[in-house]
């Protein structure tokens, strides 16, 4: 991790040397442009307007101690958006301080729900937010949650695209033979993927990186969605939910992209994988939990899945002795697609623009509908 995040660092001055605590926060125009360019949705309806709101006492936020040096500049970029609130950091291992909290930065979980009773708004760090939104206790809690959705993006597209080429071209095989010391010419058959049919499954923020890169890469790319049938110009095709099998007959690579919510627990099951075209590889970089795993199991099994690249599992972490740490054909990374230092820097500018947003009563970015769970 670098030793400052360049990104926050340069936020100018006037943020950073705030004295007066009524002050209004400024907007930085850094910020904006990093809200336009990820495409980050604003909520029709200004924060000051939620019943719960009011203008923040105390702002918790989480900066881990692993962050090491960055975390002073952070929590001074942080004080300096919260409008005269007072600022706490919290690292994560002890709760305390959420007591009398009414803003959370950081991570949305029961415990965290539990431990801050006067919270009103929580802007939660990663994009997947499946913890809070199938907690059964969460009608307990009236408060706003944000999330970094499209944040992460362009980095779990990345490194999607990296678990597909090194599919296509056999490198766990290669890599396992190098570590052996052996020259091995007899791995099966790699392919191109250029003129392959790409089908993406959650054509969302993260989705739609990933289907622009396929694109550039002379992919054709079909995709999956909720909410329409519409597109980016670099999508060929894109099908509701329930079209997915029949996508899948004619892809060569099928990436999961999927959020986890009560609709899509499981979505990926033994049917899906056994209309899908034979020898087809799967990418799974969303949630585990959406993937059935026995059933990609048995498919890869029978090679009605040709390989599996999976940057998240179900369960997380895999158990010892799970059949997929040994399979040949399957690569598996541990949860780290969207950890790069470039995404934490946009995360925090994003964390602290929303909190400006909410200190000023302003439209907050990508809130989450506590009931479809994204």
């Amino acid at each position: 991790m670098k030793a400052i995040f360049p990104l926050l660092a340069s936020l100018p001055l006037v943020l950073a040397l705030q004295a007066a605590p009524a002050a209004e926060p400024m907007a930085n125009p850094q910020s904006l442009a990093l809200v336009e360019q990820l495409g980050l949705q604003e909520a029709d309806t200004p924060s000051r307007d939620y019943a719960t709101w009011a203008r923040p006492r105390k702002v918790a936020v989480l900066l881990p101690a692993s962050w090491g040096a960055g975390r002073e500049t952070l929590l001074a970029q942080v004080r300096a958006a919260a409008g005269g609130a007072e600022v706490v950091a919290f690292d994560g291992t002890s709760l305390e301080v959420l007591a009398d909290a009414d803003v959370v930065l950081g991570v949305c979980s029961p415990d965290v729900l539990e431990a801050a009773p006067r919270l009103r708004w929580l802007h939660s760090y990663s994009v997947g937010v499946e913890r809070c939104t199938r907690f059964d206790g969460i009608d307990r809690h009236d408060f706003v949650l944000t999330n970094n959705q499209r944040v992460y993006g362009p980095d779990i597209a990345e490194h999607a695209i990296a678990l597909m080429l090194a599919l296509s071209r056999n490198l766990g095989a290669y890599g396992r033979a190098q570590r052996q010391g052996q020259w091995l010419e007899d791995a099966p058959q790699s392919m191109n993927v250029e003129g392959r049919t790409l089908l993406v499954l959650g054509l969302g923020g993260i989705g739609t990186e990933i289907a622009r890169r396929a694109h550039a890469l002379g992919m054709r790319v079909v995709a999956t969605r909720n909410s329409s049938r519409e597109g980016p110009d670099f999508v060929e095709q894109v099908g509701l939910p329930e079209e997915a099998s029949t996508l899948a007959a004619k892809a060569d690579f099928i990436v999961n992209a999927l959020p986890l919510t009560d609709d899509t627990a499981g979505r990926i099951d033994r049917a899906f994988f056994a209309a899908a075209k034979p020898g087809a590889r799967y990418i799974s970089v969303g949630r585990g939990g959406t993937t059935d795993t026995p059933g990609l199991v048995d498919a890869l099994q029978s090679g009605q899945i040709g390989g599996a690249g999976l940057d998240v599992t179900e369960p997380e972490p895999l158990p010892a002795g799970h059949p997929l740490w040994t399979m040949e054909n399957v690569l598996i990374t541990p949860h780290v697609a969207g950890r790069t230092d470039e995404a934490r820097e946009r995360a925090m500018v994003i964390a602290i623009e929303n909190l400006r947003r909410y200190s000023l009563g302003e439209p907050l970015l990508s809130v989450v509908d506590l009931e479809r769970g994204y």
